[in-house]
Formats: C-alpha cells, sequence, structure tokens
C-alpha cells in the first residue's frame, strides 16, 4: 500500500491509522508514504518507523501569478517522480489522504491502471479530492454530507480513522477528578481567538460550582500569558503550549473548547465527549464550519462563529451546560454515536476488495 499526502496533521493521522490497520492483518504487507519535504510527515513518519518518499509538488490554492504557474509546471515532474516510486515498489493500491503529495501520486497510479481510493476528512469535500473522486475507485468519507460529488457506487462512509492505540487506551481509561473537567484546545500551535475569549470569561466561570478542572493547551507563543490570566484570577489551570498525552486529557474532561479540524473531532466521536465548537474561519472553503455544523446539527456540539466569539457568548453556553446535565449526558451519547472506531478497518477491508479478482 501506498498511503500518498500529508502536510498537515489532519490529513497524516488518519493515514497512520489505515497504515497500522493494514501491517497489522498481515506482517508481511508492506506500506511506504508519499509526502512532501514541507510537511509534518517529514518529521513525524521516521521516529514511527514508516517510510517516506517525497516528491516535488506545491500548493495551488491561493497563491499569486507566479506561485500559480510554478505549481502548474511541477505537477507533470511530480507525477514523474510518483511513477519512478510505484515502478520500484509494486504497490497494489494507491491512496490519497489530502495534502500536495495526494493529487499528483493518485493521478500518477490512475494512469498506470494501479486500484486507487481517497480518504476525504472533512465535512465540505476539498477541490482536489472532487476531482481526485471522478477517477478513483473508492472515495472514503467521514460524513454523510460529502455524498454530493461523488458518484454513489464509489463511495463509502467509513468515519475519520483514529489511530488503534488512541482508541485503545481511551476505552481503558477513566476520568481521574471527580469535579467536573474542561478541556481547551486550539490545534498544535494554540487559537489566539480561543485564548482570548477563554481568559476574558475567567471572572465568571470561577463562579461556576463545583470546581472546575481545566487543561488548557494554550501555543508556544501564548502559554505565559494565559498562563497569567488564570493565576491573577486565582484559577489552578494546567497551562501548557502543547498537550503530548491527549488521552488523559480527553478522559478527563467533561466538555471540550476546541476548533473543528477533522482529526480532533474524530477523536472527540471516539472519546464520546460533549464540545463547543469554534471552526477557523480561514480554512480551505471554510470547511470547519462544515465539520462543526455536521456535529451541531447531530446534537454532539454547540457551535459558535468565530465572528460571533465573545467571552459572555462562551461563558453562557459553558453555563448552560454545566447546569443541564442531563443534556450535557445527552450530547455526549450523540457524539459516541457518531464516532467510527473501526473506520480504519473499513477502509482497510475495502482496499483489500479492489486488488481482489474482480474487486474493482
Amino acid at each position: 500500500m501506498v498511503i500518498a499526502g500529508g502536510g498537515t496533521g489532519g490529513h497524516l493521522f488518519p493515514g497512520i491509522a489505515v497504515a497500522e490497520e493494514f501491517l497489522r492483518r498481515d506482517s508481511a504487507n508492506r506500506v511506504i508514504f508519499i509526502g512532501t519535504k514541507r510537511g509534518i510527515e517529514h518529521r513525524l513518519l521516521g521516529p514511527l518507523g514508516y517510510a517516506l518518499r517525497e516528491i516535488d509538488v506545491e500548493g495551488l490554492k491561493g497563491r499569486g501569478p507566479k506561485a500559480l504557474i510554478r505549481g502548474l509546471y511541477a505537477i507533470p515532474n511530480s507525477m514523474l517522480q510518483s511513477r519512478r516510486i510505484f515502478r520500484e515498489f509494486r504497490p497494489d493500491v494507491v491512496i490519497g489522504v489530502g495534502g500536495y503529495a495526494s493529487g499528483p501520486a493518485v493521478m500518477a497510479a490512475w494512469l498506470m491502471r494501479i486500484p486507487t481510493a481517497v480518504a476525504e476528512q472533512n465535512a465540505l469535500a476539498g477541490n482536489t479530492n472532487r476531482i481526485l473522486g471522478k477517477f478513483v475507485d473508492r472515495v472514503f468519507l467521514t460524513y454523510e454530507e460529502s455524498r454530493g460529488p461523488f458518484a454513489a457506487g464509489k463511495v463509502l462512509v467509513t468515519g475519520n480513522p483514529v489511530r488503534a492505540a488512541f482508541v485503545g487506551a481511551l476505552a481503558q481509561s477513566s476520568p481521574a477528578a471527580a469535579r467536573r473537567g474542561l478541556l481547551i484546545f486550539g490545534g498544535s500551535q494554540g487559537a489566539a481567538a480561543i485564548n482570548k475569549a477563554v481568559t476574558e470569561m475567567l471572572p465568571r466561570l470561577k463562579t461556576l460550582l463545583p470546581p472546575v478542572r481545566i487543561v488548557h493547551q494554550a501555543g508556544e507563543r501564548e502559554v505565559e500569558t494565559v498562563g497569567r490570566a488564570y493565576r491573577d484570577c486565582g484559577i489552578a489551570a494546567e497551562v501548557t503550549p502543547f498537550i503530548s498525552d491527549m488521552v488523559s486529557a480527553y478522559a478527563a474532561a467533561d466538555l471540550i473548547i476546541c476548533r473543528a479540524g477533522a482529526t480532533s473531532l474524530a477523536e472527540i466521536t471516539a472519546a464520546g465527549k460533549a464540545s463547543v465548537l469554534i471552526p477557523f474561519p480561514f480554512a480551505a472553503d471554510d470547511h470547519q464550519t462544515q465539520n462543526a455544523r455536521a456535529m451541531a446539527d447531530a446534537g454532539a456540539a454547540v457551535m459558535i462563529r468565530q465572528s460571533e466569539l465573545t467571552a459572555e457568548r462562551l461563558f453562557g453556553v459553558v453555563k448552560d451546560l454545566w447546569e443541564d446535565g442531563r443534556r450535557l449526558r445527552e450530547m455526549e451519547q450523540k457524539s459516541r454515536a457518531l464516532g467510527r472506531p473501526e473506520a480504519a478497518a473499513a477502509v482497510v477491508d475495502a482496499c483489500l476488495k479492489l486488488v481482489q479478482p474482480n474487486g474493482r
């Protein structure tokens, strides 16, 4: 199997989950990733034991004229690079998981008549997957809402794959504290808008009883400022630039405040947690808003647009949920119902069918 793409954790981590499941099926199976030097895959895959082959490709969307022309000229070369990798590795199936490397690699595989698939993590399918969906054999979706652009016969709604270690550890964990837990994060770099709203609502948050146990991933740039705000309000909180043990953080939380990236939502639903989602408004095609809306429509989350985010609004939502324990529990149940811990297995099952006789 070749897994093509990356760039961000939202694309790469589902690919890693699929790779783990594929290798679990048979130790003789082999997996390589195709990515770029600039993506997160360049620093993460090696320590995890996965081989990465790099191709030269650049993004096209939102680029200036010169960068756009350079990116267009790079496509044929990146497809030739992919073709050389395929001739050497001889994959039975190629999956694109999103990111710059996904498009050229999947198209090269299609031209070589290698079975192909793409995985769409978001509720609003990206332009690259909309195009690739016309060629590939299978399209794996996280949300039913994403079906529209794709031929019905190709689509399989699997959910977004989550690493087996995460799901397993979460199933064995239990909340460490009896008091209520609030988990706040905005991605690996934090989120300035969330940090601002949370720190401004701290004087109000202090009035909630019983006391709230808070873990706040503030990002490297704002960890000192956010930590000082908690101390000034006399609120004990664990403020950190980055949370390495997300399993424990999820397990101890009764409510989560965060962005609406696909991987975060896959983990939240796997954990069965209620959430307040503040989608990043500048994500490509505003896909985080679509992700958050899908969660909110299912009753698993409350969505607050960043343009409407204030300390008063955020505190009002948190207070209402704390005071309505029944609603909080119902949100947890609906979140858990959206979780797909078997997503990686479903993707691998479908890929194995592609490489069997008459499987395409």
